[in-house]
C-alpha cells in the first residue's frame, strides 16, 4: 500500500511524497547528498528579458500579514507579496470568482534573497507588459525585479504536476516515482533511476510536456513520525 503526502512550501510550491506501507507522519526529508542528480533539464530561461530597480519609497507597500506579526518585513518581501496578491486578483468583471487577470500569462515567481531580487516568470504579451508595469511601477527602492519569457502558465504546470503526482506508482518495479514537485517554472520529478525514468516519463507525457519536467535521482524519502 503507498500513501502521497502533499505539502506545500513557502512560495506556495506544491511537492508530492510517496510514502510506502503504513509509515505515516508530520513530514518527509529525503538525502540531500543523493538527491540532486539530474538526468534531464526543464527548459529554464537562462537570462531575464527585463530587469527593473524599484523607485517607490520604502514601506509603501503592505506586509505580508498584520504588521508586525510577519518576521520578513522587508521591502523584498512586501514587493514579494505584492507580487502575490496582484498575480492572484481576479479579473475585473469577473464575478463567478473563477480565473484571475493573468491566468494566461503568468507562470511563478521565486526569490533571490541574497541579491535583493524577485524573479517572475511569464509568457510576453500584452497581458505580460501590463504586469511587467505593474510590479516594476510597485516595487519598493533596493529591490530588483528580473521578468523572465517562458511559454507555459502556472495552470498548466499545475496540471502537469497533478498527472504524475496521479502516477507515483504506475512503474513500480521498472523505476519509482518518490516525490514530484512545482517550481515557479518547471516540475521537478524525483525518481530511483533517472536513465530507465527518462524515456519512459517521455513516451507517457509527450515531448511538449517533458520541455516542462526536471527529472533528478532521488533516495526514497525518510518519514518523520510525530514526536521523533
Amino acid at each position: 500500500m503507498s500513501k502521497r503526502k502533499v505539502t506545500r512550501g513557502a512560495t506556495g510550491a506544491v511537492v508530492t511524497v510517496l510514502a510506502l506501507g503504513a509509515l505515516q507522519g508530520a513530514s518527509a526529508a529525503g538525502d540531500d547528498s543523493e538527491s540532486k542528480e539530474r538526468a534531464a533539464s526543464s527548459a529554464s530561461p537562462a537570462a531575464p528579458s527585463k530587469v527593473c530597480v524599484g523607485t517607490q519609497p520604502e514601506g509603501r507597500l503592505p506586509s505580508w500579514g498584520p504588521k508586525g506579526s510577519y518576521p520578513d518585513d522587508t521591502p523584498l518581501y512586501r514587493v514579494l507579496a505584492y507580487i502575490d496578491k496582484t498575480t492572484k486578483a481576479k479579473a475585473k468583471g469577473n464575478g463567478n470568482g473563477n480565473g484571475n487577470a493573468y491566468r494566461d500569462s503568468f507562470t511563478g515567481w521565486s526569490v533571490d534573497d541574497a541579491n535583493q531580487a524577485a524573479n517572475v516568470y511569464r509568457i510576453p504579451g500584452k497581458d505580460a507588459d501590463q504586469l511587467d508595469a505593474d510590479l516594476c511601477g510597485a516595487a519598493e527602492q533596493g529591490v530588483t525585479i528580473r521578468l523572465y519569457d517562458t511559454d507555459v502558465t502556472e495552470g498548466e504546470l499545475k496540471k502537469l504536476h497533478g498527472r504524475i503526482s496521479g502516477d507515483m506508482g504506475r512503474w513500480k518495479g521498472t523505476f519509482m516515482i518518490w516525490t514530484v514537485g512545482m517550481t515557479s517554472h518547471s516540475v521537478n520529478v524525483g525518481v530511483s533511476d533517472p536513465e530507465k525514468a527518462e524515456p519512459i516519463l517521455r513516451e507517457a507525457y509527450g515531448e511538449e510536456a517533458m520541455r516542462h519536467v526536471t527529472i533528478e535521482r532521488s533516495e526514497q524519502p525518510t518519514i518523520l513520525l510525530p514526536g521523533k
